[in-house]
């Protein structure tokens, strides 16, 4: 058996849905692997997506942020939390390689916990990180500069970054100056099938409609304009979390049988915010995509640079999005030229694979 210890961030899902891609092409290069999931990321999200063998061990791995909704970031409250994170430091990296070194993994794989990958160096393990983006990037624009703490926070996790061997960054990724050594990969991205006729039959689609997919990515959106929405003549809508009754053109996704991914491939339009894995899989299934900005993310720029050069895509402010006034995007986006440019082969899941595959 090859074991191999996957750190994996819980802010959000979009972490995890980097990793299994890679993990599942790990496992047709390595026989007899076996993960251990270093996350609080819930053992339901790798049922049906992980083919390798794992075992969750359910760890607080970072931060992240401390959000309202998937579009609003609690600035306040996620120093705060940091702060507490850093207190414990050295109490939390000592229990880490205990526990690293308790089961003799091979390889420490982060993405992007800056505690597994110090815990690993500690450990005397090989570590690699994988992600677009690192912490102390989406940290340091929210930094106050009355409060040194923020700055010494951000400092910590670029030495602890500074730890791993290597850093696999998937296109479209941003500059990370922490990490010794950088290897660019493709996008990753694991499409489903399309299973489009049936979803149409699921909701009772007509022939003219056209199904909208709204996934705003592992934290729940807390509030949809659902009076406009199902006054939009033309079109069906899924959401996640329940549907108020008498709605009968906004569908819960619990109450239909398909997995997320198998919704983006068979939906018409998406609407979004611009997160990694929810927008690398859009564009390379060619879904047309409305995004609403956050703007205080660090690796938004990026994603919505890759979105209108390969893809296509119409912003939707924010207000727009929670007064209900979709129908101009929706109908934008529809009608809008393919891109100029191809989206990239979503090589990254095998690039990195057989990268790592070299320290098993």
């Amino acid at each position: 058996m090859v074991l191999i210890w996957c750190a994996i961030s819980s802010h959000g899902l979009g972490h995890a849905a980097q990793v299994v891609p890679v993990l599942n092409e790990l496992g047709r290069i390595v026989p007899n692997l076996h993960a251990i999931l270093r996350t609080e990321v819930p053992s339901s999200f790798f049922e049906d997506r992980l083919t390798i063998r794992w075992t969750l061990s359910p760890a607080p791995q970072d931060i992240g942020c401390i959000q309202h909704g998937p579009l609003r970031i609690d600035v306040g409250a996620t120093w705060s939390a940091h702060a507490r994170f850093h207190e414990g430091w050295e109490h939390q990296v000592h229990s880490e390689t205990l526990a690293i070194q308790a089961v003799s993994p091979t390889l420490v794989f982060s993405d992007i916990s800056y505690l597994a990958i110090e815990a690993g160096a500690r450990a005397r393990v090989p570590v690699v990180g994988l992600c677009n983006l690192s912490w102390d990037r989406i940290l340091e624009p929210l930094a106050d500069p009355a409060h040194s703490d923020h700055r010494g926070i951000v400092n910590h996790i670029r030495r602890a970054y500074g730890h791993a061997d290597v850093m696999l960054r998937p296109a479209p990724g941003i500059p990370m100056t922490a990490f010794r050594k950088i290897v660019d990969i493709g996008p990753i991205a694991e499409p489903a099938p399309t299973a489009m006729p049936a979803l149409r039959t699921a909701i009772a689609a007509t022939p003219g409609e056209r199904i909208v997919l709204i996934g705003f990515g592992g934290i729940a959106l807390t509030t949809l304009p659902f009076e406009q929405l199902n006054r939009l003549m033309g079109y069906r809508f899924i959401v996640s979390g329940p549907v108020p009754a008498r709605h009968t053109r906004v569908h819960a996704a619990s109450t239909l049988p398909f997995s997320f991914r198998t919704l983006l491939a068979s939906a018409d339009i998406l609407v979004t915010k611009p997160g990694y894995s929810t927008v690398v899989e859009a564009v390379a299934l060619g879904k047309p995509v409305v995004y609403v900005r956050r703007y205080n993310f660090a690796d938004e720029q990026a994603l919505v640079d890759y979105l209108h050069r390969h893809g296509r895509a119409v912003e939707l402010q924010e207000h727009d999005f929670s007064d209900g006034r979709w129908q101009t995007a929706l109908e934008v986006v529809w009608t809008s030229p393919p891109p100029i440019q191809p989206p990239p082969l979503p090589s990254g899941a095998v690039e990195a694979a057989v990268f790592v595959a070299k320290y098993l």
